[in-house]
C-alpha cells in the first residue's frame, strides 16, 4: 500500500518538474563520479583494473535490459556489426575512459567536469568535417555553433597552457584546523601536485575527441542496428575485452586486481551501478521527454556540484587559468545548443509553410489573373 500510494504521488508531479529533479540528480551521479575516481587513484588503485572492474558492473546491469526490453526490436548480429561495435569499445570506452583516467590523475575533478563541456562543440565539429551537420554561415543558428566551437578550443587551449595562479586553497585552511587534517590525509593530492597539469589536460581533450567521435560513430551505426541498449550492452562488453587485454598486459602486480580496503571497493562499485549504470537509465529517459538539448543544459551544473565536492573532500585548489578556461567553455556549450535550438525551430517552420501551401487549394482556369497564384508561387520559391 505505501508503495502504491508513493508512486501514486510520484505520478501526480508535473513532469516538467521530474524531469528537472532527475537532471539535477543525473549531475550529482557523475559529479560524485569524478570525486570518487579521484579518491580510488589517490588511494592507488590501478588506473587499468579500476575500468575493467566497471565495465564488468555496467555490462552486468545492462544485459539483462537490453535482452527483455529489446529482445523484439533487436536485429541479427553479423561480422560487420560486430565490427562496428568492436570499434565503438576502442573509441568510447577504450580511449573514452583511458584517456579521462590518465587525465584526471594529473589535473583534479574540477577541471575535467569542465573540460568536458566542450563535448557537444567537439561533436558539431567533427560531424560537420564528415558531412552530418551542415554549417550555415548566412544564418545565426550557423554562426552561434561555429562562435561556440570556437568559445570551447579557446577554453580548452586557456585551461592547457596556462595554470595561473592559485585563487582559493582549501588545502591551507584544512591544514590549520588541527582535527580536520585527519580527515583529508587519505584523499590529498586533490590538485595533483607534482603531476603535470598540461598533460593532464591534454590527455582529457583526448577524453573529449573520444566522447564525441564515439557519438558522431554511433548514428550510422544506429541505422543498421535500431537497439540503442544493445548496442550499449555489446560497445561495453567489447571495451571490457579490449581492457582485459590491455591490463593482463601491463598490470603485473597481482595485488592491483585485489581490494585492499572498504573504500576502494566503494570507488568501484560507485563507478560502475551509479555513473555507467543508474545514470544511463536516468539519461535515456530524460532524453526520451526532455529532448538532448535540454539534457544538455545541466553540464555546467555538474562542473560547479564537482567545484564544492572536490574543495571539501579532496581539498583541491582552484587556477585562474582554469577557471577563465571553464567560463570560455560554459559559454561556447550554450551558444552550440543555442544554435541547435534555433535550428530546430526554423526547421519545423519551414515544414509548417510547405504543408500549410500543399494544403491551399489550387485556383480553378478562371481564376489565373487573381492575386492568390503568384502569392503561392512566391512563398513555395522561399521554403
Amino acid at each position: 500500500m505505501a508503495e502504491s500510494g508513493s508512486k501514486r504521488m510520484w505520478c501526480s508531479i508535473p513532469e516538467r518538474f521530474q524531469l528537472h529533479a532527475a537532471m539535477l540528480a543525473l549531475q550529482f551521479g557523475y559529479a560524485g563520479f569524478h570525486v570518487v575516481s579521484r579518491a580510488a587513484l589517490n588511494m592507488g588503485i590501478s588506473k587499468l583494473v579500476f575500468p575493467v572492474y566497471r565495465n564488468i558492473i555496467a555490462l552486468l546491469l545492462l544485459l539483462p535490459f537490453a535482452y527483455f526490453l529489446e529482445k523484439k526490436d533487436r536485429p541479427a548480429l553479423n561480422w560487420n556489426l560486430a565490427f562496428n561495435f568492436f570499434l565503438l569499445a576502442l573509441v568510447g570506452i577504450t580511449a573514452n575512459q583511458g584517456f579521462y583516467l590518465l587525465g584526471l590523475d594529473n589535473t583534479s575533478p574540477t577541471f575535467a567536469s569542465a573540460i568536458q563541456n566542450s563535448v557537444p562543440a567537439i561533436t558539431f565539429l567533427m560531424a560537420a568535417i564528415f558531412g552530418i551537420e551542415k554549417v550555415r554561415w548566412n544564418r545565426r543558428d550557423g554562426l552561434a555553433k561555429v562562435g561556440g566551437t570556437l568559445f570551447c578550443v579557446a577554453g580548452a587551449s586557456v585551461i592547457t597552457l596556462y595554470q595561473g595562479p592559485t585563487i582559493y586553497s582549501p588545502a591551507q585552511h584544512v591544514q590549520n584546523t588541527g582535527s580536520s587534517t585527519s580527515l583529508f590525509s587519505s584523499l590529498a593530492l586533490g590538485d595533483a601536485n607534482g603531476k603535470s597539469w598540461t598533460l593532464g589536460c591534454i590527455y582529457l581533450i583526448g577524453h573529449c575527441l573520444s566522447w564525441s567521435g564515439w557519438l558522431v560513430m554511433q548514428a550510422p551505426v544506429l541505422k543498421k542496428y535500431p537497439a540503442r541498449l544493445s548496442v550499449t550492452s555489446y560497445t561495453c562488453f567489447f571495451g571490457l575485452i579490449q581492457f582485459l587485454i590491455i591490463a593482463l598486459i601491463f598490470e603485473r602486480n597481482a595485488q592491483a586486481w585485489l581490494f585492499h580496503s572498504g573504500g576502494e571497493a566503494f570507488t568501484i562499485l560507485y563507478a560502475g551501478v551509479v555513473a555507467s549504470g543508474i545514470a544511463f537509465a536516468v539519461q535515456i529517459w530524460c532524453i526520451d521527454r526532455g529532448g538532448p538539448v535540454f539534457v544538455a543544459v545541466y553540464q555546467p551544473v555538474q562542473t560547479l556540484v564537482v567545484a564544492v565536492m572536490s574543495s571539501i573532500a579532496l581539498g583541491e585548489e582552484f587556477y585562474l587559468g582554469g577557471i577563465i578556461g571553464a567560463a570560455l567553455i560554459v559559454v561556447g556549450l550554450y551558444l552550440v545548443l543555442w544554435g541547435k535550438s534555433e535550428e530546430k525551430k526554423l526547421a519545423k517552420e519551414q515544414i509548417a509553410i510547405v504543408s500549410a501551401a500543399e494544403h491551399v487549394p489550387r485556383p480553378t482556369s478562371h481564376s489565373k489573373n487573381s492575386l492568390t497564384q503568384p502569392l503561392i508561387s512566391s512563398s513555395s520559391e522561399n521554403v
